[in-house]
């Protein structure tokens, strides 16, 4: 029962070897035919068993270094300047916020007063894309005071 599977085994060994090498064979009448053993003289390999037909696993880099780390000499601002900056810049994002708030506000006071005065829909179109572009912005911003730290 052993020597069964050790007899298959040793069988398929020169198999599996001559199956690593591939070769590309033209024949006279200019017909390619791929094999794995050579079938002319003219016969070229153009696959071996050397070769592996994976790619080589990328270089890992370590956890703490940065993707792009920054040259020795480039500028460093002051942690408490950043600070500042960043404050500046949280308000100057509330004041745009608090603006775009009102801007909603009207454009939605002009579409119900349009509607009031019983506008069509065809004419109704840019106030209703004023109302959009104004909950387009304040989604915006207030994304951007979320990225804050």
């Amino acid at each position: 029962m052993t020597r069964s599977p050790l007899a298959l085994l040793i069988a398929m060994l020169p198999l599996t070897a001559s199956a690593q090498t591939i070769y590309k064979c033209v024949d006279g009448n200019g017909a390619t035919t791929y094999a794995s053993s050579r079938l002319e003289k003219n016969c070229k390999v153009i696959s071996s068993g050397t070769e592996n037909s994976f790619p080589a696993p990328r270089a890992r880099k370590p956890m703490g270094a940065a993707a792009n780390p920054s040259p020795a000499d480039f500028p460093r601002v002051q942690e408490d300047t950043q600070k500042a900056r960043d404050g500046d810049r949280r308000h100057i994002l509330e004041q745009e916020l608090s603006g775009e708030l009102r801007n909603l506000k009207q454009a939605r006071e002009d579409l119900a007063a349009q509607q009031a005065a019983g506008v069509n829909g065809g004419t109704l179109a840019p106030y209703r894309d004023r109302i959009g572009r104004h909950e387009r912005n304040i989604q915006a911003i207030e994304k951007e005071l979320g990225n804050l730290r």
